[in-house]
C-alpha cells in the first residue's frame, strides 16, 4: 500500500513538473520573445512613419506604405497581415485602427480611400477589407476604367468572423456581429447580426 501511494505521489510530482516546464516554455516562447520581437518591429516601422500605441503586439506584417497605418494602444496583431495602401505616395494615415483591437492571422487591408476601425473590435483570421473596385462599362477594358472608392468604417466592439469580406462604403455598427465567410456589401446597424453571401440580417443581439 505504501509503495503504491509513493508511486502515485511520484507520478503526480512528475506531472506537476511537466506542467510547470510547459508553462515556462510557453511564456518564454510565445509571450516574452514575442514582446521583444514586436518592440524592434515597431521601432523599425516607426522610422518609416507607422504609428503604434503602447502595449500593442505587432507580429510579422507586410506593408506597402507604413506611414499610411496608425494602430492604437493594447492591440494584438497576429502573423501575415497585409496592409496594402493601393495607390501612389500621399499624406496619411488612411488605415486607422483604434485601441484594444484584435486582428487575426492572414487579414488583408486593400485600401485606397480609407478605413477606420474603432476600439475593441475583434477581427478573426482571413478577413479582407477592400474600399475600391473597377468600373464595368461595356466596350472598355475593365482594368483601365476609373476606380470607384468609398471609406469603410467598423464600429466599436464589432465582431467579424473568419474570412469575412467587407467592400467599399460599408459601415458596420457598434456591437454588430458578422458571421464567418460573409461578404458585406451593405451597411450594418448597431448590434445587428448578419451572415451569408451577400450578407443579410439574420438577427439582433439582445
Amino acid at each position: 500500500m505504501l509503495i503504491k501511494t509513493t508511486k502515485n505521489s511520484l507520478l503526480k510530482f512528475n506531472s506537476n513538473i511537466r506542467h510547470i516546464f510547459q508553462q515556462l516554455c510557453f511564456i518564454s516562447r510565445y509571450r516574452e520573445s514575442r514582446k521583444l520581437v514586436s518592440y524592434f518591429r515597431k521601432l523599425f516601422y516607426g522610422l518609416l512613419g507607422m504609428r503604434t500605441g503602447k502595449g500593442t503586439l505587432l507580429s510579422s506584417v507586410s506593408i506597402t506604405w507604413p506611414h499610411q497605418v496608425s494602430i492604437g494602444k493594447k492591440c494584438i496583431l497576429e502573423k501575415d497581415i497585409f496592409f496594402k495602401y493601393d495607390g501612389i505616395w500621399k499624406e496619411g494615415p488612411s488605415i486607422i485602427i483604434g485601441d484594444e483591437v484584435f486582428i487575426g492571422k492572414g487579414c488583408e487591408f486593400n485600401i485606397n480611400c480609407g478605413i477606420i476601425i474603432y476600439d475593441c473590435v475583434n477581427i478573426a483570421s482571413g478577413c479582407k477589407f477592400i474600399d475600391h473596385d473597377h468600373g464595368i462599362t461595356a466596350g472598355q477594358r475593365i482594368g483601365l476604367q476609373p476606380s470607384k472608392k468609398k471609406e469603410i468604417i467598423i464600429g466599436e466592439d464589432a465582431w467579424l468572423g473568419m474570412n469575412v469580406i467587407v467592400l467599399k462604403g460599408v459601415t458596420i455598427g457598434k456591437g454588430a456581429v458578422v458571421g464567418a465567410g460573409a461578404v458585406v456589401t451593405k451597411s450594418i446597424a448597431d448590434f445587428e447580426i448578419w451572415g451569408g453571401v451577400p450578407a443579410k440580417k439574420i438577427g439582433d443581439r439582445k
